[in-house]
């Protein structure tokens, strides 16, 4: 007997059947988006979803669709991307594969460039999906004020500010911005998206190169909003604006084109949480009720 078809979200948020007898796969990738256009797949461009969907249907020889957990804007790097797709069982069954997913990740190492890897694959359940079930995103960003900038051998992850940081300062207005709040003034504008979102952890500390790394945790970030994060404390960091100022952009309904973009290379998407299986089409439930409300879908960066 089959098994009957069922449907899933992409990353548009539009329902999409899902091929009978077929197996949900989660992957956990890794890249540097130094050399990416980002991870959403652009005619004509490098794109981290567009070379892991090609390389996949080298191998499996079936077309493949992945579903991400958040999509990075270009240059922002991953050490824990979330992503799933649905796979024929036919195509599993292969004899390099023999019906063991995580075969995969060995053969995708072979053919993948260096900037990126799939470091684990697995079977899930078809309640799983990377975007909606998602309970929150963790993101780290790397600034130095270093008057050289970033050491060489970390450039490509590290962003450089020009003025002198007080950490104090930062963190203060970190902890200004935390809780349920519209974050418009932090998001480039996206027709009909809702821009309020749980920000749920967001701090500084200085690591043994003197490095300041933030830490910024959310139920979901819109576009741009992590970086422009960084950028508004950071202009509270080094003097140029004040505590009020920063607390204040909460009230404001549009971008405020006053609040600095931080580098895309100090960020890195670092993990994504999610419920037990029992709870993951509940969780889905949830997520997609407050995003069609809005018409709205989320993105990292």
């Amino acid at each position: 007997m089959s098994e009957p078809a069922v449907t899933a979200s992409g990353d548009g948020g539009f329902s999409r059947p899902v091929p009978s007898l077929s197996v949900r796969l989660r992957l956990d990738v890794s890249y540097d988006g130094t050399d990416f256009a980002g991870w959403a797949r652009q005619i004509g461009q490098r794109t981290v979803c567009g070379l892991l969907e090609d390389t996949l249907a080298t191998v499996l020889r079936v077309p493949v669709r992945l579903t991400v957990a958040g999509r990075t804007d270009a240059g922002v790097h991953a050490t824990g991307q979330v992503a799933h797709a649905d796979i024929p069982q036919s195509a599993l069954e292969t004899r390099s594969i023999g019906g063991d997913p995580s075969r995969l990740v060995g053969r995708l190492a072979k053919m993948l460039p260096d900037d990126v890897r799939v470091r684990a694959i697995g079977p899930v359940s078809k309640d799983f999906d990377a975007r909606f079930s998602a309970l929150r995103r963790h993101y780290v960003y790397r600034l130095t004020d270093a008057r050289w900038g970033a050491e060489p051998v970390a450039a490509r992850t590290t962003a450089a500010w020009s003025r002198s940081l007080d950490i104090d300062a930062m963190n203060v207005a970190s902890r200004s911005l935390l809780g349920l709040n519209d974050f418009a003034a932090f998001c480039r504008r996206r027709e009909g998206a809702t821009t309020i979102r749980d920000l749920q952890r967001f701090d500084w500390a200085a690591d043994a190169d003197g490095v300041l790394v933030g830490r910024v945790s959310a139920d979901a970030f819109c576009w741009s909003m992590v970086r422009s994060l960084v950028g508004a404390v950071a202009s509270v960091g080094d003097g140029r604006r004040d505590l009020e100022w920063c607390r204040g952009l909460l009230s404001e309904t549009s971008r405020n084109s006053r609040i600095p973009v931080a580098d895309a290379r100090g960020l890195c998407l670092v993990g994504v949480d999610y419920p037990g299986d029992d709870e993951l089409a509940a969780r889905n439930v949830i997520t997609r009720d407050v995003r069609d409300s809005a018409s709205g879908g989320c993105c990292g960066g």
